[in-house]
């Protein structure tokens, strides 16, 4: 083989090898350091943990909905006077103002201490005249009826009732890191995804790392993180990566594919908690 061959089959392999080392892609795959023993990294999409927006959507409307804190309902049974009955609505976590004020008459009829405008409280309960104290969050309306005409049925004969939402409770998230407005924003029911929430602390800065966003979530003292890579969303449509928020979730958006959980998130999770446990 002449020196000329040689030499062009030199050059190939030095150039191939140079392809994968020095000029190669870096490396995107996100490295997680300092990670808890009470974290778990999920990589798995639609999940049971984490589910897709738009999937948990086509779900919702083959479901009923659930009623969650700070919702608003209003309870009609049917052969109670309407009119006295919107004289009297209830005030902040279901008491009516003559309950706030200690007067409440349970002997009087359930249309005059007023059953409209009830507010489901922080901890998921209302408070209703006869029923008392009942846990309403996390309910369809039809099981919310269905419990309201059991606890009011063992006083009233209760021909029919009906149970409707109001109003639908603000949810809260914290979105964190590098966005143009970090801190606690609320969304809407129907707005509950790493998009709107994203967009609602004012998109990422400069720094920030949309293919890299952190959604954190605690269950039962367990911490679940996925990755959700809103570049491909955008650009490559990829659904899944819109993941589906739920009430008190946190966003962390990184500068690089380096996270530490121990420095870079576990401070702001404690301090969230104690907010919420104010707040709520």
């Amino acid at each position: 083989m002449g020196r000329f061959y040689k030499k062009a089959i030199v050059t190939a392999l030095l150039v191939s090898a140079l392809s994968t080392t020095a000029f190669a892609a870096p490396k995107d795959n996100t490295d997680y350091e300092n990670i808890p023993p009470e974290a778990v990294i999920v990589t798995d999409f639609n999940s049971d943990i984490f589910k897709s927006s738009a999937f948990s959507n086509y779900d919702n409307e083959h479901q009923q909905y659930k009623l969650s804190k700070y919702d608003i309902i209003n309870v009609s049974i049917v052969g109670f006077n309407d009119s006295l009955n919107k004289s009297n609505t209830m005030g902040r976590y279901g008491y009516t103002s003559s309950a706030i004020n200690g007067s409440v008459n349970y002997n009087s009829t359930l249309a005059q201490t007023g059953f409209n405008d009830i507010v489901i409280g922080p901890d998921g309960y209302a408070q209703l005249p006869y029923a008392g104290s009942v846990k309403l969050a996390g309910l369809t309306v039809d099981e919310a009826k269905d419990l309201l005409t059991m606890k009011l049925g063992r006083y009233l004969k209760i021909p029919s009732m009906s149970v409707i939402v109001t109003s639908y409770g603000p949810r809260k998230v914290q979105v964190l890191g590098e966005v143009e407005k970090p801190g606690i924003i609320e969304l809407a029911a129907d707005d509950m995804n790493v998009l709107a929430a994203v967009t609602s602390a004012g998109w990422a800065n400069k720094y920030g790392r949309i293919k890299k966003i952190q959604v954190i979530r605690i269950i039962d003292g367990v911490m679940y993180v996925k990755e959700a890579n809103l570049k491909d969303y955008i650009e490559k449509h990829d659904i899944h990566q819109n993941i589906e928020l739920k009430d008190g979730d946190i966003l962390y958006i990184p500068r690089s594919n380096k996270i530490d959980l121990q420095d870079d998130i576990m401070p702001w999770i404690s301090f969230y908690g104690l907010y919420k446990n104010i707040t709520d």
